[in-house]
Formats: C-alpha cells, structure tokens, sequence
C-alpha cells in the first residue's frame, strides 16, 4: 500500500466548489468507515476545513478513493476532476507538513490548522482508519510543525482571519464599540472572532448556537448573552454585525429573513462575514444594497499584505520541512524492507537452533568440546554462506559485475587492493 493525499482546497478550487465536497465533522467517521469498506483503501484520514477537504490514504487505488469523494457527496466526478489534485508518497508527506505548519493556510503561519488536523487524526483513530503509516506521518506532521513555530517567526505577528474580520468590520463602521454583534456558532473560529471583537468593546454581544448552554459559556467570557439559532429570524434586526460559522449543511440565514431585517432596520447597513463551508448564509443576501457579505475567500484577500514580512520564515521552514521529508521517506522504503529481513532472520534463527540440537548431540556422546565448536562455527558458516556463494557462482556474466559489488557492500568487503 502506499501513501497518497487528495482533495481540493483555496489553491485549487473556489469556495462555491470546496463546500460542496466538505465533510460534517459529526459524519465524519461513518464517512471514514464507508470509505475503507467500499474501496480498496487501508488506511484514512480526512480533513475538512473552510479551506479544504483532503483525504490522506494508504491505498494502491487512489483513483478509486477519489470516485468514492465524488460519490459520498452525490456530484458527477467531472465536476471536482478539474479542481481535483493528487499527491503520491514523497508529495504527499511534503504536504501534511506543510499544512500542519501552516505553510499552505489562507494566512500564512495561522495555528489553528494544527488543530483541525489533531480532530481529523482523533476521527480516523475513533474510526480505526488510522494505521501504523498514517499515524506515523501525523505524528511527524506534529513534531515539524512544532520545530517550524519554535525556530522560525513564521508566527510573529499573525494576521489571522478573525483579525481581519475586524480590519473589514471598521472599514464600515468606524466605531466597533457603537455596534451590536451576534455570533453563530460556539466553535474555536467564532471564539477567536470573539475575542477579536469583545477587545473593541462592543455595545452587545449575543451568541447563537444549537446548544444553549454552550453558546452561553462562550457568551459569558465577554459579558454577552446567548440564543437559540431558532430565534435568529425573530432577533436579526437588532444586529449590526453578524460572524456566522457553524457545521450545518444548509444555510441558517436566507434572503427572506435578511430582507425582513433590513426592512425592520429602516435599510441601516448590516455587516455578515460567513466563515463557514459549506456557508451559512445563502449567496443571493450579498447582492442586497443594504448589505455587506464577505466570505472567507473575500477575508484572505485581506490577511494577504502580512506574507511579505515573514517571508524570510517561510524560506527557513521550508528548509526544515525538506530535511524530513527526507527522513520520513527514507523510513517509509525501510518499511518495504522489513518482510524479507524479517525472513532473512527466521532463516538464520531455524539454521541456527538445528545446528545448535546437532552441537548438544555431539556433547552428549562425549565428543572434545573442542572440536564440537569447532564442527558447531563451520557448519554455520557453511551454511549462511551457501546460498550467497551459490548465486554470485550462477550468475549470468551481464549480471556478475553488478551482484559482486552489491555483495561487498551487503557483507562490507574489501577488495585485496584496498
């Protein structure tokens, strides 16, 4: 089996395409499951972000593995092939390092990712998808991501998406302490925009969740209250800001409910950021006047002017991560060869017990001891030696030249000149 990584991301495919191949984090290990059983697929992983949906997999079919991505989501494998890409082994280890250090995110150096693919590897573990090549390849994925973050700036001065968020809101009101925010969701990306936001004390803050009582938690910390997300239609209009990111797989908010909103606001601006894939918030709200929609590809346009400044830490991770993958690789091929040593070993250990049995014979009949060690180290080295011996003898004359260097170097020779 070997190692593939495949799927579509923010370099690949436009928002409108990556949310429809995006996996339900409360799906996902049915998803892993089904994909192991249906296809010729060892090993998995997915991991499914606003940014991506990429599968890494220890497979000899990664072309079946890609069929079954297209048929999970019911859409024709022509519609994704275009935006589609696929990385074998050495590629693919380059990759998960890179990703997991945050050398592939939308903000260049963003932490968050790290933990994305810590819940992807937990999923595959739950789902018992996760086997000896993948784990170890995540494990790595782990440890050079902490060394990039712990030798390089790639993380000083972060301009993450939440930041930006910010920097976009202000752009429409000029001041964040005069509005009143609502919050949709309660996960890690709605909590880092609320503490971006709660920082400019704003005038509310009010967080909307399918768990009550979670959203409260998080409310809470900034002084905020929380709602139901079935109380949003009733609530919209007293909000001037509005951060959305949740795991549905429809949208919470439609045209409907924001019309009626903007009616109830007498056409006051509303400010949405839809940080979610597949979104939140139906497309057709961004085409109202009153109406400020921004996506998580409007907000990396943003994020982008902080590449430059650490773009001498991008060059000095990157030196890292080719140096193990290197590694990596290596132990990936000394896997391949782990079957025949062990074989060699059995070989040499079912040689040496008879051996061994025929020594003890010996012994006990009285024979010189001596000579019983003697008889014992040259019947061994008979015997370990013929089949080696054997094959350089029989070897073709084309060949001979080949094998008896590769057999000084497996036996560490040394020719009589040397």
């Amino acid at each position: 089996m070997a190692l593939f990584t495949f799927g579509i991301n923010h370099h690949t495919a436009p928002l409108s395409v990556r949310e429809q191949v995006a996996f339900n984090a409360e799906k996902l290990q049915q998803a892993l499951a089904d994909l192991t059983h249906a296809k010729p697929v060892r090993e998995a992983a997915i991991l499914s972000t606003c940014n991506r949906t990429e599968l890494y997999c220890a497979t000899d079919a990664p072309e079946a593995a890609a069929d079954w991505l297209a048929e999970y989501h019911r859409i024709g494998r022509h519609e994704i092939n275009p935006y589609l890409f696929t990385y074998p082994e050495r590629d693919a280890v380059r990759h998960a390092f890179r990703v997991a250090s945050g050398l592939d995110s939308m903000v260049i150096g963003e932490p968050q990712i790290l933990g994305q693919m810590k819940d992807a590897v937990r999923a595959a573990e739950e789902a018992g998808t996760l086997g000896t090549t993948l784990h170890k390849l995540f494990q790595r994925s782990f440890a050079v991501a902490k060394e990039v973050r712990s030798t390089t700036a790639i993380g000083a001065n972060i301009v993450s998406m939440a930041a930006a968020a910010v920097h976009l809101a202000e752009r429409i009101y000029e001041r964040i302490d005069e509005q009143r925010i609502l919050f949709i969701g309660a996960g890690e990306m709605i909590e880092l925009c609320t503490t971006y936001f709660g920082a400019e004390k704003p005038k509310q803050i009010v967080v909307a969740n399918r768990t009550l009582e979670r959203g409260l938690a998080l409310a809470e910390r900034f002084g905020g209250s929380a709602i139901r997300l079935d109380e949003i239609g009733d609530r919209l209009a007293q909000f001037d800001i509005v951060v959305s990111c949740t795991g549905s797989p429809l949208p919470i908010i439609g045209l409907g409910m924001v019309e009626r909103a903007i009616k109830l606001r007498r056409h006051k601006p509303i400010f949405m950021i839809d940080l979610a894939v597949p979104r939140d918030i139906e497309i057709e709200v961004g085409e109202l006047d009153d109406v400020f929609l921004y996506t998580v590809d409007d907000l990396a346009q943003v994020v982008q002017s902080g590449i430059e400044s650490r773009r001498a830490a991008v060059v000095e991770a990157e030196e890292i991560i080719t140096a193990r993958v290197e590694t990596f690789v290596q132990w990936l091929s000394t896997r391949d060869t782990v079957p025949l040593i062990r074989s060699l070993r059995d070989a040499a250990e079912r040689t040496r017990r008879h051996e061994i049995e025929h020594a003890t014979k010996m012994l006990a009949k009285g024979e010189d001891p001596a000579r019983v060690l003697d008889q014992l180290s040259q019947r061994l080295m008979n015997k370990f030696l013929h089949a080696p011996t054997q094959t350089l003898n029989q070897s073709a004359e084309e060949e001979r030249a080949e094998m008896n260097a590769f057999a000084a170097r497996l036996f560490h020779l040394h020719s009589a000149h040397d």
